[in-house]
């Protein structure tokens, strides 16, 4: 329990000069080190700093210091009045700082991530960027409570969940709740727990453990709990409940003793872990949907229309939309954007990477998730994954089309393929579609058209773009400014 005495612990400030100071004190802090996560984090430092040098005539005052562990913790009120000065380009690399030290995990990283997260709202009060980095913060050092209410503050700011935050708040509340539920119980089997809360939990543990380590379960158990219901009565961070939670359930379990009552209690322990995970997702079913196979999904398409609607600026401009919905079926990739005039309305299949989670909860009939790793890909699908948002899902079959069904190996294909190329490489290889168009596909030289969210990613460098583009040139059958078609 080493966070629990000082989790009132806030950090002051916000102010800008003393966030990039501390950035340059932990750059320092870096030199040297092996570890993969921080020497990552150390490289978006060093870019901070250039952005900051370029940015900035001022010299940097003497580096003040970190203040460690009375720092790691901060609440989401207080920000500051904005300062003027922080320009896109500075704030975009002091996130990105941010979010690796989040990704470290440690506490020297977890506080600087928070004296980040301080000076992006006292700058930026209103940036969804940094209330959802406030929002994982939080939660990552045990404020369940209060990172909901960051999360609910940045879904107040857009329009557009492509995080999947909705869900994220979704689990954690459910969590929250069959939490209670467990230390209810617990409270109710365990009778003579409730006189041990009056005492540092930490203190009660301990003589729970020493009894128990003699084998005087009697006097052991109500300690345990008491201490647990102290920490839950104190809202003490999360992974401090959860650690003990975890430890008393495995003791009681080796006592072999009232199967029934424990078998409740890690019942619910096992729903409420569950649910912080990946939320209040049906199982197995995934919210009933109905999965697909390569087989059904050839039959759902077959002898129709099918339009692929690229995420461009052609088509953000291209007053295209009431052709686009004549076609029999739609199909949108990642995070698409919808202007009836321009896009048109429909969308019938939604063909998205596991990666990311834009659209996931718009209405669709069909959603193909494309992934490489097996692994990551059935993660993905659990965490992402809106009940009901959808008919049908495409089943491992469908998982990458390319590599899977192509048989399209690195040897001859080295580049990762996009969504929209092992889409169009599924609809080609199936050859049951009379008319299969792309609409406004022009490999981004018109920029992006994406949801708000999605239109600082990068156009990364991983995928074969200009193969991909000879491949559909070799196939096609007539060719205008917005349309390529390929039957």
């Amino acid at each position: 329990m080493t966070r629990v005495q000082n989790r009132r612990a806030r950090v002051r400030g916000g102010e800008l000069d003393d966030c990039l100071r501390a950035c340059a004190v932990h750059s320092g802090k870096l030199v040297g080190s092996i570890d993969r996560r921080r020497v990552e984090l150390s490289e978006q430092l060093r870019k901070l700093l250039v952005v900051w040098g370029t940015s900035s005539t001022a010299a940097p005052a003497t580096p003040a210091p970190s203040g460690a562990t009375a720092l790691l913790k901060r609440a989401v009120k207080g920000a500051a009045t904005p300062a003027a000065g922080i320009g896109s380009d500075l704030l975009d690399a002091l996130l990105a700082v941010a979010n690796k030290a989040l990704e470290c995990g440690y506490d020297d990283e977890l506080n600087l991530a928070l004296v980040i997260s301080d000076t992006v709202l006292a700058q930026r009060k209103n940036s969804r960027a940094g209330w959802r980095l406030r929002a994982r913060l939080l939660e990552a050092l045990g404020e369940e409570a209060e990172a909901l209410e960051a999360y609910e503050k940045y879904l107040g700011l857009t329009d557009d969940d492509g995080f999947g935050v909705r869900a994220r708040i979704a689990g954690l509340r459910v969590a929250g709740e069959k939490e209670r539920e467990l230390i209810d119980l617990l409270e109710r089997q365990v009778p003579g727990a409730r006189e041990f809360t009056g005492r540092p939990a930490t203190d009660v543990w301990a003589e729970g453990l020493a009894a128990h380590a003699v084998g005087d379960w009697a006097y052991a158990e109500p300690r345990l709990v008491g201490a647990l219901l102290t920490l839950a009565a104190d809202d003490s961070p999360v992974q401090d409940r959860q650690e003990l939670l975890s430890q008393y359930l495995q003791l009681r379990t080796a006592q072999g003793t009232d199967l029934p009552a424990l078998t409740e209690a890690i019942a619910l322990y096992a729903e409420q872990r569950r649910s912080r995970m990946r939320g209040p997702v049906a199982e197995p079913t995934i919210g009933g949907v109905e999965w697909i196979t390569l087989g059904e999904f050839r039959n759902q398409i077959a002898g129709k229309s099918v339009c692929l609607i690229a995420n461009s600026g052609r088509v953000g401009a291209s007053s295209m939309g009431a052709e686009i919905d004549a076609y029999d079926l739609v199909v949108r990739f990642n995070s698409y954007k919808i202007d009836p005039r321009n896009t048109g309305s429909r969308t019938d299949i939604h063909a998205t990477i596991h990666k990311h989670g834009f659209n996931w909860e718009k209405q669709v009939t069909t959603r193909l998730v494309f992934g490489g790793i097996s692994g990551d890909w059935k993660y993905s699908l659990r965490n992402r994954l809106v009940p009901g948002a959808q008919t049908y899902l495409g089943d491992e079959s469908l998982r990458w089309p390319v590599r899977n069904i192509g048989k399209l190996g690195a040897d001859v294909w080295s580049g990762i393929p996009t969504t929209g190329f092992n889409m169009l490489y599924l609809l080609d290889f199936l050859d049951v579609s009379p008319t299969l168009d792309l609409i406004g596909f022009d490999f981004y030289e018109s920029g992006a058209y994406r949801v708000q969210e999605a239109m600082k990613l990068a156009i990364t460098s991983v995928h074969e773009y200009t193969s991909e583009k000879a491949w559909v040139m070799e196939r096609a059958q007539g060719v205008t400014d917005m349309r390529i078609s390929l039957r």
